[in-house]
């Protein structure tokens, strides 16, 4: 059994890491707990809209480590990065239960009553139900972990010399992304577009899942910077696996956008009843400027920015375009989810008797809640990531690529 050498160690400071992601976790939970107290409706809607946020760095994460299973490169010196955040899964399983409590203030088709009066959501109650979508859940997330931790366990014993690993990590890589996207499609499903019953999109799984591809390289760009000035990664990583990163992140803000685009344009050609007023809510009530912004930061600006080959192979600069790209998600989240709901009492607009019209707010939960779960959600990567050398040292394509890149 092979030794890990302390030369890929974790750095020594990432206990303080640890500890102000847990204090700030803390807070946010204390002030997320008044707001269950005192405004229960809105609590269940920021959660929701906060927790999709670190849901979809983590399972981000993990789809990128499949890929760099399958194919190798130069960008595989960040694997450590994704197999720790994608073991964050099981607290991000536990984090679910506050959604789970809050069905019934998210989503209409858990009214008995609002089903019997509504002859579409009859007709969906066969998938749209509490019993199937529980069950749901739970296959999501028990495929997702047991992907990661199998991942990872094998990675670990790769480490240790174990070569009979090598092709099961890719027979895996190639299954485990079969099931992540068809997962996740579904629960983008379940946890976004059954917010609005009446509205369906065959695109969403797809704009879903192209935000945790830019989710999960903004947030390993900032993780990577920071280990880029220690011990180490400050003699591994090269502006070259930077410049990697970026261009995957120009990517996937190019995919994004397409997407978007695609189901915009294709709503408004197609002009049926079911899905108009999903958009006609998102143009009118103030929201209008949200979307406009969206499509100027998390298309425009960043796909400019990005389009630089100096920037990209400056870390320095690259992070904060990074940052903005994950305010934005929370942002592009927010716009996803908030719309649905009523202004003044949090609930779900498609529960509410008579006709309302939503307008733009921001309530100081949507402030709390992802203090909250990225509090503590960060805690655990830091966590997770000290448990292992930050090198897969025994990984024979990130031994060639750091050759290729001038590493050692």
């Amino acid at each position: 059994m092979a030794e890990m050498p302390s030369a890929y160690a974790p750095p020594a400071d990432i206990d303080e890491y640890r500890l102000r992601a847990l204090l700030v976790g803390i807070v946010g939970l204390l002030v997320s707990a008044i707001g269950f107290v005192v405004d229960r409706d809105h609590f269940f809607r920021a959660w929701l809209v906060a927790y999709l946020l670190f849901l979809g760095i983590a399972l981000g994460s993990m789809g990128l480590l499949m890929i760099q299973h399958l194919s190798g490169g130069a960008w595989g010196v960040f694997r450590r990065v994704f197999e720790a955040s994608s073991r964050t899964l099981p607290l991000l399983a536990l984090l679910f239960l506050p959604i789970v409590l809050g069905m019934g203030t998210l989503f209409p088709w858990t009214h008995a009553d609002h089903v019997a009066q509504d002859e579409v959501l009859r007709h969906k109650a066969v998938y749209l139900n509490t019993g199937f979508f529980l069950a749901r859940a739970f296959v999501y997330f028990a495929g997702w972990i047991l992907i990661a931790w199998t991942l990872t366990r094998w990675s670990r014993l790769q480490d240790e010399g174990d070569i009979r690993v090598n092709l099961p990590i890719q027979y895996l890589a190639g299954g485990g992304l079969v099931f992540y996207t068809f997962a996740a499609t579904f629960a983008a499903i379940d946890w976004i577009m059954s917010i609005n019953p009446h509205w369906y999109s065959t695109l969403f799984g797809f704009i879903f899942i192209g935000g945790h591809g830019i989710s999960a390289l903004s947030f390993t760009i900032v993780i990577s910077t920071v280990l880029a000035r220690r011990a180490p990664m400050d003699v591994m990583l090269k502006p070259s696996h930077f410049h990697d990163l970026g261009k995957l992140s120009l990517a996937f803000v190019m995919l994004w956008a397409y997407f978007n685009f695609s189901q915009y344009m294709l709503v408004y050609a197609a002009n049926l009843v079911e899905e108009i007023p999903y958009f006609v809510t998102r143009i009118n009530g103030g929201w209008q400027y949200l979307a406009l912004f969206l499509v100027v930061f998390q298309f425009a600006v960043p796909f400019l920015l990005l389009l630089s080959r100096d920037l990209k192979r400056m870390p320095h600069r690259l992070v904060w375009v990074s940052l903005a790209l994950l305010v934005v998600r929370y942002i592009d989240l927010f716009m996803l989810v908030s719309p649905e709901f009523d202004m003044a009492s949090g609930a779900n607009l498609h529960v509410l008797p008579g006709e309302h019209e939503s307008h733009f707010f921001v309530h100081w939960l949507d402030l709390a809640a992802p203090l909250a779960i990225g509090g503590l959600w960060v805690w655990m990567f830091f966590t997770q990531l000290a448990q292992r050398p930050l090198v897969a040292f025994a990984d024979p394509h990130l031994r060639e690529a750091l050759e290729t890149t001038g590493g050692h």
